[in-house]
C-alpha cells in the first residue's frame, strides 16, 4: 500500500491550493483519512480528518478556510486551502487507516511542501 500526495507549491497570502492524496495496492476498506502538517521546528499536527461516514475534524487554526474531503472509489482524500497564510507553510502529510493485504494499517505519504509567501 502505497499514499502518494501531490498539489502543494508556492502561493502567496491569500490564495488557494489544493492538495489529493491516493491510497493504491491491495485495499479491502479505508477508515479514516486526513491530513498532517509539519512547519520547521515544529511537531507535526493534524490539520483536517475525514472518516469513512463523511464526518469531518479540523484544527481551530484551519477552520473556516481549509475543507477535507474523500473520493471512496478512488481511495482518495483532498485538501481544499483557501485565504492562506505565512503560517501555513508546512510539509503537508496524508494519512489512511485502512486495512490491506496486511492487514490494519497506518500508512503516510511522503508529503508535499506547501510554501505560503510574498
Amino acid at each position: 500500500v502505497q499514499l502518494q500526495a501531490s498539489g502543494g507549491g508556492l502561493v502567496q497570502p491569500g490564495g488557494s491550493l489544493r492538495l489529493s492524496c491516493a491510497a493504491s495496492g491491495s485495499i479491502f476498506k479505508v477508515n479514516s483519512m486526513g491530513w498532517y502538517r509539519q512547519a520547521p521546528g515544529k511537531q507535526r499536527e493534524l490539520v483536517a480528518g475525514i472518516n469513512s461516514g463523511g464526518s469531518r475534524n479540523y484544527a481551530d487554526s484551519v477552520k473556516g478556510r481549509f475543507t477535507i474531503s474523500r473520493d471512496n472509489a478512488k481511495n482518495t482524500v483532498y485538501l481544499q486551502m483557501n485565504s492562506l497564510k505565512p503560517e501555513d507553510t508546512a510539509v503537508y502529510y496524508c494519512n489512511a487507516d485502512l486495512y490491506g493485504g496486511a492487514g490494519w494499517g497506518d500508512y503516510w505519504g511522503k508529503g508535499t511542501l506547501v510554501t505560503v509567501s510574498s
